[in-house]
C-alpha cells in the first residue's frame, strides 16, 4: 500500500492542509468562507463521535464483562488478573496527570491565545464554573449515588453521564455472568454482534478523519490567529510539548510500574521481556490496534516468555478488552492539556473524575485503530472540558496511537508473566533472532 493511502498519513496531511488553509483564510480574508462552509464538516466529526460513544461503550464492556464467565472456573487467576490490570490502569493514568500538571503543556500558550479560544466556545464553556464548583463541594457518597442513574434511557440520552452508562453495562453484563449460560447465551450474541457492527462503524468514521480534522483545524486557525502568524507558532510549540508530555509520561509507565510489577511478582528483567516480545510491541506500533496484535503476542508470550498456554489463553484476550493502560494515560494528559489551554483549571475533585471514568472507560475500550479518541470523548466530557478541543491534539492522534498501543500490548504481556509466575506457570525464556 503506498504510504499516502494510510490513514495516519491522511490525517496528518488533513491537519497540515487545516493549518494552512487556516493561515491562508486569514491573510486572503475568507475567514467567513471557512467559518459557514469549512467548520460543519468538523463539526459533524465530532457529532458522529458523540454519536457512537454510548453504543459503544454498552456494546464492549457488556462483552467483556460476560466474556470473564471463565472466572467461575479460574476464579483465582481471574481475580488477580483483573485486579492487576485496574492497579497499573490507575497508576497509568496517575502518572500521566502528574506529567501533564508538572509540564503544564497547555499553559505554555499567552494569555491572549487562552482568552480567544475561550471566546470561540464561549457557549459550549458557558455554565462550567458552576458545574464545576456543584463536583468540588461534592462528597464522596454523593459522587457514588450519582453513579446509579435513575432512568437508564436518560442517562443514555446524555453523554455527559456516561459514568452511569459504564454502571449499567457493568451492571448487565454481571448479571449475564450469574444466570445459566442457555438463558444468557441469545442476549451475548446480540452484543456481540452489536460491538463488532459497531466497530466497523468506527472505521467508517475514522475514514472521515482526515476531513474533519482539516476543517476543525482550519476553523481553529481562523478562530485563533486570523493573520497572526505569532500566534498559529504558539500553539504548535504548545502542541508538540504536549506530544512529549505523552512520549515521556509512557516511558516512566514502562520503566516505573513494569519494572516494579515483575520485582514483586517475578525475577524476569526488563530488559529481556522486552528483547522476547519484540515482533509483538513492533505489530502494535505499526497496526496501533492491540486485537489485530493478539494472535502474535499470545505465540511471543508463550514461546519467548514461558507462560503457559493456560494462563496466556486467559489473561492476553481480557487485556485486549480491558487492559489499555497507554491509551488510559494518554486520555488523562489529553484532558488536562485540553482544559489548560481552554484556561480552564481543573480541580482536585475533576481529576478525580479523569480517574475513575479513563479508568472505566479503558474497560471499554475496542482494541483498534481511532477507539481511544472515542474514549477521550466521555474523559472531557465527564469534566464539562469542550470536546472541540480535540480539534488541537488530533492531527497528531495517530502517531501517538501508535506509540500507546505499544504499551497496551507490553502492558498484556507483563501482567501475563506476573499471573503465571504466581499460579507456577512460568518457565524458562527463549530468544531467537526473527523479528
Amino acid at each position: 500500500m503506498k504510504w499516502y493511502k494510510k490513514l495516519h498519513w491522511q490525517i496528518i496531511i488533513g491537519m497540515i492542509l487545516g493549518l494552512f488553509w487556516g493561515l491562508f483564510s486569514g491573510i486572503v480574508g475568507l475567514t467567513d468562507f471557512t467559518s459557514s462552509y469549512v467548520r460543519p464538516v468538523g463539526t459533524i466529526f465530532i457529532d458522529l463521535l458523540k454519536l457512537i460513544a454510548v453504543p459503544l461503550v454498552i456494546a464492549s464492556l457488556v462483552v467483556g464483562v460476560s466474556s470473564l464467565n471463565d472466572m467461575a472456573r479460574l476464579s483465582r487467576m481471574g481475580g488477580k488478573t483483573v485486579a492487576i490490570y485496574m492497579v497499573t490502569t490507575v497508576f497509568a493514568i496517575s502518572i500521566g496527570l502528574s506529567v501533564v500538571n508538572i509540564m503544564n503543556p497547555g499553559g505554555t500558550l499567552p494569555d491572549e491565545t487562552r482568552a480567544s479560544l475561550m471566546e470561540s466556545y464561549s457557549e459550549r464553556v458557558e455554565g462550567r464554573d458552576d458545574a464545576a464548583a456543584v463536583v468540588q463541594d461534592r462528597n464522596i457518597l454523593e459522587f457514588f449515588a450519582d453513579i446509579v442513574p435513575e432512568n437508564f434511557f436518560e442517562a443514555a440520552g446524555d453523554n455527559t453521564n456516561m459514568l452511569q452508562v459504564v454502571f449499567v453495562a457493568l451492571l448487565l453484563g454481571i448479571g449475564l455472568i450469574n444466570i445459566p449460560a442457555q438463558k444468557g447465551q441469545v442476549l451475548i450474541n446480540v452484543f456481540e454482534s452489536l460491538n463488532d457492527v459497531i466497530i466497523k462503524i468506527v472505521d467508517l468514521i475514522m475514514k472521515t478523519a482526515p476531513y474533519g480534522v482539516f476543517a476543525l483545524m482550519a476553523a481553529v486557525i481562523v478562530d485563533l490567529t486570523g493573520d497572526d502568524l505569532g500566534q498559529a507558532m504558539i500553539l504548535l510549540r504548545a502542541l508538540g510539548w504536549y506530544c512529549l508530555a505523552v512520549v515521556i509520561g509512557l516511558l516512566l509507565h514502562v520503566l516505573i510500574v513494569y519494572s516494579t510489577l515483575f520485582k514483586f511478582f517475578s525475577k524476569m528483567k526488563l530488559r529481556d521481556f522486552f528483547k522476547a516480545i519484540q515482533p509483538a510491541i513492533l505489530l502494535g506500533f505499526s497496526t496501533s490496534s492491540s486485537l489485530a496484535t493478539l494472535p502474535v503476542t499470545m505465540e511471543r508470550v508463550e514461546r519467548n516468555l514461558g507462560v503457559g498456554e493456560e494462563v496466556s489463553s486467559f489473561v492476553l484476550p481480557v487485556g485486549a478488552t480491558i487492559n489499555m493502560d497507554g491509551t488510559s494515560l494518554y486520555q488523562a494528559i489529553a484532558a488536562v492539556f485540553i482544559a489548560q489551554a481552554l484556561g480552564m483549571d481543573l480541580t482536585l475533585a475533576q481529576q478525580v473524575t479523569i480517574v475513575l471514568t479513563a479508568t472505566a472507560a479503558s474497560i471499554g475500550a475496542a482494541g483498534v485503530p481511532g477507539a481511544g479518541i472515542i474514549m477521550l470523548v466521555i474523559v472531557l466530557q465527564s469534566v464539562q472540558v469542550p470536546i472541540e478541543g480535540i480539534a488541537l491534539i488530533l492531527g497528531v492522534d495517530r502517531i501517538l496511537d501508535m506509540a500507546r498501543t505499544a504499551v497496551n500490548v507490553t502492558g498484556d504481556a507483563a501482567v501475563s508473566v506476573a499471573v503465571a509466575h504466581t499460579e507456577g506457570k512460568l518457565g524458562a525464556l527463549h530468544f531467537d533472532e526473527e523479528v
